[in-house]
């Protein structure tokens, strides 16, 4: 079995029914905010950019925002010590 490294994007949208047909072709469709209007969906990562921008030019997206989660230190332990002094 092969692990297939994904990039999870918040794209928000104006029309949930539309969005949610349209972006469950393009990846898996995690989450589904009613109240907020966004959809929480994880693409592949090799081809991050180009399906971010064939992403925003449909109608119905207003903001795409790729996940931040790369960015964040996972070392809780070195945090931990430097918040005690």
């Amino acid at each position: 079995m092969n692990i297939v490294a994904r990039l999870g994007l918040a794209v928000w949208v104006k029309d949930l029914k539309a969005a949610r047909s349209s972006l469950s072709r393009l990846g898996n469709v995690h989450y589904i905010s009613k109240r907020l209007k966004y959809i929480y969906i994880y693409i592949d990562f090799h081809s991050a950019e180009q399906m971010i921008k064939r992403i925003e030019r449909m109608p119905f997206v207003l903001k795409v925002e790729p996940s931040k989660r790369k960015d964040i230190s996972l070392d809780f332990e070195h945090n931990q010590l430097d918040a005690m002094g």
